[in-house]
């Protein structure tokens, strides 16, 4: 769009809070530094190992294997969507990896909405945290990408296959 010859375009600011500086546990309840994934992307998915998208842990792994040199999928349980992810944190792990293979990292099991959602998932759905966009967590499986110097590049929805050129072409 222009406006008296000046292009005007959607405005991203800088996070007015690093990603960086959030805190947040792995599976196993040790402490995760984000930043040491400081200059890779990052893709934050809500993840649940009883849903119709489970399988989607598949194509993450995928995905992982074929780009991990520049690019760390972090999976995170949440039991919020339809109660489809009611295990404890060893049978969310031995789920991941019996049945798929899981490599890439996944956190401790939080809320992503609500009075009690996670200061990671505050950060990614709040346009005044991350300066991209608002955006609610519809269902699991739901994907936010994170660009190497911890800006929101997009998210997208349950129904995007992780290896969709909507997400590969960031990558």
């Amino acid at each position: 769009m222009t406006l008296f010859g000046t292009s005007i375009k959607a405005q991203t600011l800088e996070p007015k809070t690093s990603l960086y500086d959030i805190k947040i546990s792995d599976i196993n309840d040790k402490s995760i530094d984000l930043k040491d994934y400081k200059g890779k992307k990052i893709l934050f998915v809500n993840v649940a190992s009883k849903c119709g998208f489970t399988n989607q842990y598949k194509g993450l792994q995928e995905l992982y294997d074929k780009h991990k040199d520049n690019l760390m999928i972090i999976g995170v349980p949440c039991n919020q969507f339809g109660g489809q992810e009611p295990g404890t944190a060893s049978e969310i792990e031995s789920f991941c990896e019996l049945n798929y293979g899981v490599t890439f990292l996944i956190t401790e099991k939080v809320e992503v909405k609500g009075e009690n959602q996670h200061a990671l998932y505050k950060w990614l759905t709040q346009r005044g945290l991350n300066g991209k966009s608002n955006s609610t967590v519809k269902w699991n499986f739901q994907k936010y990408l994170v660009d190497e110097e911890g800006r929101l590049v997009d998210y997208f929805y349950s129904m995007t296959k992780p290896n969709s050129k909507k997400i590969t072409k960031y990558i």
